[in-house]
């Protein structure tokens, strides 16, 4: 009975977050937890160093993510 009205959310693939990440920037956001910029910049394949600036894992995000829509074309 529940199941109808609760579906589980099915889990973001690590594309999907980082793409949700950077789409919320562009709208204006602002990243407050650097630890979760980091988790999904590891999740894409990178080398993201505890004392690296946010601004800078981001624009590495950003980068992974336009290499990834390359190869997908």
């Amino acid at each position: 009975m529940f199941k109808i009205f609760f579906k589980k959310r099915q889990d973001l693939t690590d594309l999907e977050r980082a793409r949700a990440l950077i789409g919320a920037i562009d709208r204006g956001g602002i990243p407050l937890n650097a630890a979760r910029v980091n988790a999904i910049g590891r999740s894409l394949g990178l080398e993201v160093s505890i004392s690296a600036p946010t601004s800078q894992t981001i624009e590495r995000i950003r980068a992974a993510l336009e290499r990834a829509d390359k190869s997908n074309v």
